[in-house]
């Protein structure tokens, strides 16, 4: 991940929208993101309401706004508005014009299917951001059950009693109530969480100076806290857990110091460590525990062996930094996101170059997931678009979900019957649900 003296006003400058016409107004807020810094980000309404202002799938039938934005009573249209947000959303790049470059080879889709059906819009379920560029501050563990980042608490909500609940609070003192070898018993204070990861039962928090910080969720207080280096550039970019073949829960945190770290939870110690040319933005594992992949602040990526670190094979055709990527269940093809405005699909069995390039409209790709049966992929531009992709059909048919307001991360539950989305908005911020949707929907009404 960049970061440079001019990117912190860039924060502000991403989440300042230009007024479309000051008559785009409700109750003396903008429907626009609003700007500022992330700590002054903080919602001026009162949610504790949320039942009265939530849009649910009934209501979305009738025709409201799946946000409860009142075009109706406003003088713009949601097309007009839609194609001026297109026109005026600023992308950023790290390599000038890389989006612009980017589209010759992209391929054409079919955007007009549905996989997922709209379920609810959760205004109480307030997602937040800290760093532009880094948005997987979303995760589902069940179809039910969603973990998020709200300012400076990891919150869960429930889908089913449209409740949330706070989990870990890090805007004062955290401390591990576990005693580890090679734990920080000090802890840390006042946590600027940069990324989350949760899985099963295990929630790992990282942060802007390379805190990490363990949770079990079937256990009270804090089980474990790191610092990964003490280096100036030390923001923890990504995280991700997973099982090793021997069965023991690990998890990889990729760094800005250039490095990625292998965690045992079972030991509670560091495992491994790699080094690379560049900051590391994102990491993902192969299914079979062999193969990392590795993206940065590079256009190539690499896969490189997960013991020891070293290149298997470099991936060009990206033309900008990479913040995203997600290996296919299947472990053939894998995929990696670009600030070029693409996503690219690779198969193992041809490493030469990429086999297919997908654009988005607005801007970079920062999440990508697939579904744990490996039929879709979900891909997160910065702000209102997530496309959803048929793999079997090579990509081509499509599902895109449109909205407005910035995301703070995708996820597909586990049993892939839920797709949930984190929207960041000051007046609209919310919690999206999508229910997969099957040929025997009827059966719904027994669940």
């Amino acid at each position: 991940m960049s970061y440079r003296q001019g990117d912190a006003e860039y924060f502000a400058d991403e989440y300042e929208m230009e007024d479309v016409e000051d008559e785009i107004d409700i109750d003396g807020e903008s429907i626009n993101r609003e700007g500022g810094d992330a700590e002054s980000d903080v919602d001026e309404y009162d949610y504790s309401s949320s039942k009265a202002v939530d849009t649910t799938a009934a209501q979305a039938r009738r025709g409201q706004d799946i946000q409860g934005i009142p075009w109706d009573s406003l003088s713009i249209t949601r097309e007009r508005y839609r194609q001026t947000r297109l026109d005026q959303y600023k992308n950023y790049e790290n390599i000038l014009h890389s989006g612009d470059r980017s589209g010759k080879d992209c391929k054409s889709t079919d955007k007009g299917y549905s996989f997922y059906e709209f379920r609810r819009n959760s205004r109480s379920a307030k997602s937040t951001i800290l760093h532009f560029q880094l948005r997987n501050l979303v995760w589902a563990t069940s179809k039910h059950d969603v973990y998020l980042m709200s300012q400076f608490s990891v919150t869960h909500w429930s889908s089913l009693t449209c409740t949330s609940s706070e989990v870990l609070n890090v805007s004062g003192h955290v401390a591990p109530s576990e005693k580890h070898p090679g734990s920080l018993l000090e802890g840390f204070t006042h946590t600027q969480v940069s990324t989350l990861a949760v899985k099963d039962n295990l929630l790992v928090a990282g942060g802007f100076q390379g805190e990490l910080i363990c949770k079990h969720l079937d256990r009270p207080g804090v089980s474990f806290c790191s610092r990964t280096t003490y280096d100036d550039n030390a923001i923890t970019n990504a995280i991700e857990i997973y099982d090793s073949p021997s069965g023991a829960v690990h998890f990889t945190a990729s760094n800005n110091d250039c490095g990625i770290r292998n965690f045992d939870m079972e030991k509670f110690q560091l495992s491994k460590h790699f080094r690379f040319p560049w900051p590391v933005n994102h990491t993902s594992l192969s299914p079979d525990g062999k193969l990392l992949l590795i993206v940065g602040d590079n256009p190539e990526s690499m896969l490189v062996d997960s013991q020891n670190g070293k290149t298997i094979a470099p991936l060009s055709g990206h033309l900008d930094f990479s913040f995203a990527s997600s290996w296919n269940p299947d472990g053939v093809t894998f995929a990696t996101g670009n600030q070029d405005k693409t996503c690219r699909i690779w198969d193992m069995r041809n490493l030469s170059k990429s086999v297919a390039v997908l654009k988005g409209n607005l801007g970079a790709i920062r999440s990508i997931r697939h579904s744990s049966d490996g039929k879709y992929m979900a891909i997160a531009e910065p702000a209102d678009f997530v496309h959803v992709y048929d793999v079997k059909s090579g990509y081509e048919k499509e599902q895109e979900i449109d909205f407005f307001g910035e995301i703070s991360g995708i996820s597909f539950s586990p049993d892939t019957e839920s797709l949930f989305i984190g929207v960041w908005d000051r007046t609209y911020g919310s919690l999206l649900e999508y229910g997969r949707r099957h040929n025997y929907s009827y059966l719904d009404s027994m669940i």
